[in-house]
């Protein structure tokens, strides 16, 4: 049996995930393997460096700082979330991520990222950390309109989440089959298309694959719902989600705010322990 987690975006309410991972980190917990998206990859690299606590803290510590995030930063630059401040100088110089424990922990890493030219998922495995894995997470994070491209290995990237969510297929398909599934948003959420397409259709107009993904979106977000809910009633996964919707935006300059998504998660994750060892046999 294999373990896994996954762990779907949400910007500022994947917070909520964090607090579930760190409860998780908590009770020795360990999945054989991660797969997140957009801000799951960005803050769910932190169960495999062991960093309990880290996701809050810097998001907490620049939470105001226009270096990191915030209009002056896409004026100036393009990204809403500072390239080069927030996803290389935080985690080389002010919070460091820790690779090397991230290197010799055994579990496996992978962060889903949209290719703009086909509109098809990227999985990519992670198992070094550094520069180049920091754009991978930029990449999966990097939300179209407020985010520039991210050209790695030949492709360019954009958010995981235009084109696999809740990637619980994905990793079923690579043999994982014990999941705990977070989600960022309550049972009984639908996704409708998005009031912004108008734009989004505009701002991709040279990248029809990126285009065309975008426009079917909440088709397959909702599809993906049904497939974690169908999952869930066959004990094949566990899935933690918010009891209600958790009041925070894309972005938020609050510390309080985070905090409060943060603690969400933990009561949230406390509540399914012991449904997470019975499904993982630990």
């Amino acid at each position: 049996m294999k373990c896994g987690l996954v762990l779907e975006g949400g910007a500022m309410r994947g917070l909520f995930s964090a607090g579930v991972i760190d409860i998780m980190m908590e009770h020795n917990l360990r999945p054989d393997g991660i797969v997140g998206v957009s801000a799951g990859a960005a803050f769910g690299c932190n169960y495999k460096s062991g960093q309990h606590g880290r996701a809050l803290r810097y998001n907490q510590r620049f939470a105001r700082d226009s270096r990191y995030c915030g209009i002056r930063s896409l004026i100036k630059s393009g990204d809403l979330f500072n390239a080069e401040f927030a996803y290389h100088i935080v985690p080389n110089h002010y919070d460091v991520f820790d690779s090397e424990a991230f290197e010799l922990n055994p579990m496996e890493y992978y962060v889903v990222c949209t290719d703009v030219d086909t509109g098809e998922a990227v999985y990519h495995k992670c198992t070094h950390g550094g520069d180049l894995f920091y754009e991978w997470v930029r990449a999966s994070a990097s939300m179209p309109l407020v985010s520039n491209i991210v050209e790695i290995d030949g492709r360019r990237l954009l958010d995981g989440g235009m084109s696999d969510s809740i990637p619980l297929e994905f990793f079923e398909r690579c043999g994982y089959d014990a999941n705990v599934v977070v989600l960022t948003q309550p049972e009984g959420y639908v996704k409708k298309c998005s009031r912004f397409m108008p734009m989004i259709e505009w701002g991709l107009r040279k990248h029809p694959g990126a285009r065309d993904a975008m426009s079917r979106r909440h088709v397959m977000y909702n599809a993906q719902l049904e497939y974690v809910r169908h999952a869930e009633s066959e004990g094949r996964c566990v899935v933690i989600r918010p009891e209600s919707p958790l009041q925070i935006g894309h972005v938020s300059h609050s510390p309080d705010d985070m905090q409060r998504v943060y603690d969400l998660g933990r009561v949230a994750a406390q509540k399914k322990i012991q449904e997470i060892k019975t499904l993982w046999h630990q």
